[in-house]
């Protein structure tokens, strides 16, 4: 239904796969670029749950968009314009949750990522909150480069019995072997603390704050990760500024502009092999009325898809 040619496909018409992409049932028969993967998951948010609707609410934004590609005003071209239509993205479905055992909805999640990299996709995941990130990268076992976008730095202490929150899944990529840098882009909250930037660095982090950030652009903030290297982008959502993101419970005022965030990833999709990338941390019962915060979170996803896919800078 999605391809006949006398259909409309308004936005709140049809299945809400994300772009209306084709879904896949089977990780094991994927043969598709690109998997889309929800992880309606929250029980790592301390402060206010709501985040595990965000991939369902994403989804349904997501539709506003035509299935031919974005078209590009400024230069007057189509991103991506065979990315749907040639079934090089497929959206895979949730993974399945567990409510209050947040291991087993990892251990999914991890098998989930190494089902779609066996078949040589890359994960798309959509959260829920951002203590995904260190589940996801648990499924990959090549040497990768991490690139955080972020107003906090999510480098809380891990003991035996906090491991599962949003405030430690990046202190917890170092034990990963493969992991072969870190790099925090856009912090600037006072909820940081000092010795989560002491052990950061200590550990190898580059930490890049806002002011940093508008001091030396993307150029400056990825200067240290060689050309054609594997990365990994891990995008909270409050790396924007707080006036843009209603429906984000940890927002921060001086963060991004909607040029500031997509330039970062237009330069990581230029320089660098994508090997993945996770949106995180929309809260849709938080947002406004026309559900805004979904809406740029749908448009961020689908212009650095774009950008991937193409090459062309979105």
């Amino acid at each position: 239904m999605r391809g006949a040619a006398d259909r409309l496909n308004r936005g709140f018409v049809g299945v809400p796969t994300f772009l209306r992409a084709n879904y896949c049932a089977d990780m094991a028969a994927l043969a598709a670029e690109f998997a889309v993967i929800g992880v309606p998951f929250d029980e790592g948010s301390p402060f206010a749950p709501g985040a595990r609707f965000a991939p369902r609410v994403i989804r349904e934004h997501s539709l506003r968009f035509g299935t031919g590609g974005l078209y590009d005003i400024d230069s007057d071209s189509v991103l991506a314009p065979d990315l749907v239509t040639s079934g090089r993205l497929v959206d895979c479905g949730d993974v399945d949750i567990w409510p209050t055992n947040p291991a087993r909805t990892f251990q999914n999640l991890t098998q989930a990522v190494r089902a779609v990299l066996a078949r040589g996709g890359k994960p798309v995941i959509i959260g829920g909150d951002h203590s995904i990130t260190f589940p996801i990268l648990q499924g990959y076992d090549r040497p990768v480069h991490v690139v955080q976008l972020d107003a906090h730095m999510d480098y809380g202490a891990v003991t035996e019995d906090l491991r599962h929150t949003n405030g430690q899944a990046f202190r917890q990529l170092h034990a990963l072997p493969h992991v072969e840098s870190l790099t925090q882009i856009g912090i600037r909250s006072f909820r940081t603390r000092a010795s989560d930037v002491r052990d950061a660095r200590a550990n190898g982090s580059t930490i890049v704050t806002m002011p940093k950030l508008r001091e030396v652009g993307a150029t400056g903030a990825l200067a240290h990760i060689p050309d054609g290297a594997s990365v990994y982008v891990s995008i909270d959502v409050d790396a924007y500024d707080m006036a843009l993101v209603p429906g984000c419970v940890s927002a921060e005022p001086d963060g991004m502009r909607f040029d500031e965030l997509t330039g970062i990833l237009d330069m990581v999709a230029r320089r660098f092999a994508v090997v993945g990338f996770d949106f995180v941390e929309v809260n849709p019962p938080l947002d406004v009325g026309t559900g805004v915060t979904s809406y740029l979170g749908a448009l961020t996803i689908a212009k650095f898809l774009s950008a991937i896919a193409t090459g062309e800078r979105p």
